[in-house]
């Protein structure tokens, strides 16, 4: 670490020099964990931002390391890792305890971390680092809908620590969490959530019409991209499960994965093949979602893939068939849709709708998360 600061006062240049006013001037150092593909998309969002946010803003962003799984790359190592990463002139074996340290550091300068990691061995360390007055900023559902201890660590620690935000583990760039907070915070209640939470069930719902067999989109969806590597966490509903978990620990119900009914869409007998092997089997899948699309059609409606919570905390995830005239029948591609039912909102329920996946939106809520932080650091000399 010592050598580090060395070679750090012998490079001042690390990043351009920016202008801002001085009177709302603040400095904020980023860690960025699993530069991936949300990862890599949202350092390029901050470093096209740069510039602007220090001249409008007063907030200058100093990138002073990326870590991905088994090696990192530090400003002290690289001074132009600002403008590329992977390919640093020179990497060292990750550790995270000395990555934290290091983007901390001793200089009394804001400092956070971004985990885009989407690892479980990451989430565990939120706690420590929000303890320790590191702000974290995450798309990883794992801490928000992960062991209700850690959970609660992990609120309680940026209680009185660093502060927490993960707007992008629900619905990607959409403002659910923020919206759900400001209607709590504002002093009304919760009633029910209902929403469509996966951009690849939608897309697979709004294709699917009968023309051509439910296999066939499904590897279409795969070739393009819009589902996991193995299309069955998708199909499970694990992965939605997740996000309704974030919704109703937000809102107070201390619920987790194992608490929600989840319906999945895979066959029993496909359940347990090799990724391959499920892969070579999808047409087992034909038949019982032909039959699923025959019972919409009877009743003039639509399928949809839908999580439900209500006001007593019970949490469900299953494919329904929906009226026609129902808000969630008018989705398109991977269109996330979310309604909240409250005390306000009782007859007319407030719907929170748009794109839900893909790696721009995704690091965008990342990275709307990080500037609401900002806004309320104070200026440090």
């Amino acid at each position: 670490m010592d050598s580090c600061a060395s070679l750090i006062a012998e490079h001042p240049h690390r990043l351009p020099p920016l202008q801002a006013a001085s009177s709302r001037r603040r400095t904020l150092a980023v860690g960025l964990i699993g530069p991936g593909r949300v990862g890599s998309v949202l350092l390029n969002q901050l470093r096209h931002a740069q510039e602007r946010l220090a001249r409008e803003t007063g907030l200058e962003l100093k990138l002073r390391g990326v870590a991905a799984s088994r090696r990192m790359w530090l400003d002290c190592d690289d001074p132009d890792l600002n403008a590329r990463h992977d390919g640093a002139q020179t990497w060292r074996p990750t550790d995270l305890d000395e990555f934290a340290a290091y983007v901390r550091g001793n200089d009394r300068h804001h400092a956070m971390l971004i985990d885009c990691s989407a690892n479980d061995a990451v989430a565990s360390h939120y706690a420590e680092w929000l303890a320790s007055g590191l702000h974290v900023v995450t798309p990883n559902k794992l801490a928000s809908s992960g062991p209700l201890s850690r959970w609660q660590a992990i609120r309680a620690a940026s209680n009185h620590g660093g502060r927490f935000r993960y707007e992008a583990t629900v619905c990607a760039g959409l403002p659910v969490v923020q919206t759900l907070r400001d209607l709590l915070d504002t002093g009304d209640q919760l009633l029910a959530v209902e929403g469509m939470f996966s951009g690849t069930l939608a897309w697979l719902c709004c294709q699917y019409d009968g023309k051509r067999p439910f296999s066939s989109l499904l590897r279409e969806a795969h070739e393009l991209g819009y589902t996991e590597p193995d299309p069955r966490d998708d199909l499970s509903g694990i992965d939605v499960a997740r996000k309704l978990v974030i919704l109703a620990r937000e809102a107070g119900w201390p619920l987790s994965v194992q608490d929600v009914a989840v319906k999945s869409l895979v066959p029993s007998e496909l359940a347990s093949l090799s990724q391959d092997e499920f892969m070579d089997r999808l047409e087992d899948m034909d038949a019982p979602m032909a039959d699923w699309l025959t019972k919409a059609q009877a009743e003039q409606g639509v399928l949809r893939h839908v999580a439900s919570l209500d006001r007593e905390g019970h949490a469900k995830v299953q494919l329904h068939v929906l009226p026609a005239s129902h808000p969630f029948a008018h989705t398109r591609l991977t269109d996330n849709i979310v309604q909240f039912r409250t005390q306000r909102y009782r007859d007319n329920p407030l719907l929170v709708q748009g794109p839900g996946a893909g790696p721009e939106v995704t690091a965008a809520g990342a990275f709307a998360d990080l500037l609401r932080i900002a806004e309320s650091l104070e200026v440090r000399a």
